[in-house]
């Protein structure tokens, strides 16, 4: 049964996404699919993804976000996963409207504002696709210079969705040093390059402890290598080593992340720095 569903669905390269064009597909065929348009009142649009959970792309998302606003751009940041939500505890908020929620120098939306907290949502296809058009056209951003989309793990409908519907100036793709983790975002950049979203590069995230009494460096997840490597193999920039740091999570949890509570710190300046590779490779103005 599986070999005859595999046969059904593989494409004529080896893969199995569906839902974008092949090469040779007949115009009438083509025009099923959405135009991209951009989004009402936004400059740029920058996703963060990981094919993975638990790799802490979230957490690089908002202190991306907050870096763009120290820079002095007027930044806002859209929380895309439906099921799992996590901007309105990393920048401490709750509403029920789709009107953007503030705090500190970024505009932010996202379901965990309308679902009262701890009720799960437990939807179909059509339901997520729907409350996913709305967090993408319904929200006034009045006028942004950068919107971060901070994608669900995984490289399913949300993926294809706003790859297929959003015209996207770049996308960022978070792992861990963690051979599994590197293993998803190989898959995470291949949808991107076959969803023709320009891919800007890959953050290794949690890329080393240093203890803070003996300095002593520990690879938990695993040495760089296969990160390093991956990127090699797959011509794609290695953008920021984010360090593992106990007061990057901690900060993530009491809602106020690292580059808003640590701002001189060296922690922050990765953050930093991210932000401006990021912003140069997609022509944000200074």
């Amino acid at each position: 049964m599986f070999n005859r569903l595999r046969q059904l669905h593989q494409n004529n390269d080896g893969s199995y996404m569906q839902g974008l064009p092949k090469a040779g597909t007949p115009p009438m065929l083509k025009r099923r699919l959405p135009d991209r348009t951009p989004i009402k009142g936004v400059g740029k649009v920058v996703i963060v993804s990981s094919a993975k959970g638990g790799v802490g792309k979230s957490t690089v998302a908002a202190n991306l976000s907050l870096a763009f606003a120290r820079q002095g751009h007027w930044t806002g940041i859209l929380d895309t996963d439906i099921f799992g939500p996590s901007i309105p505890t990393l920048f401490n908020l709750s509403d029920n409207q789709l009107i953007p929620m503030s705090n500190y120098g970024v505009k932010t939306m996202s379901m965990g504002y309308l679902v009262p907290e701890g009720q799960v949502v437990a939807w179909r296809g059509l339901m997520v696709s729907r409350a996913l058009t709305q967090l993408l056209r319904e929200v006034d951003w009045d006028r942004l210079d950068v919107l971060v989309l901070d994608l669900p793990p995984g490289t399913g409908d949300t993926q294809l969705s706003i790859a297929q519907q959003v015209v996207v100036d770049g996308a960022v793709v978070v792992t861990t040093p963690h051979t599994l983790a590197v293993q998803d975002a190989v898959r995470g950049i291949q949808l991107f390059r076959k969803a023709n979203v320009p891919l800007l590069g890959v953050v290794q995230n949690m890329s080393v402890f240093c203890c803070p009494n003996c300095q002593t460096e520990t690879h938990i997840f695993g040495k760089a290598d296969g990160v390093q490597a991956a990127c090699a193999e797959l011509d794609v920039p290695l953008l920021a080593d984010i360090p593992l740091h106990m007061f990057i999570g901690d900060d993530a949890h009491r809602g106020k992340p690292t580059v808003v509570s640590e701002p001189n710190s060296s922690r922050a300046a990765a953050f930093l720095k991210l932000a401006k590779e990021v912003g140069d490779k997609i022509g944000l103005q200074s």
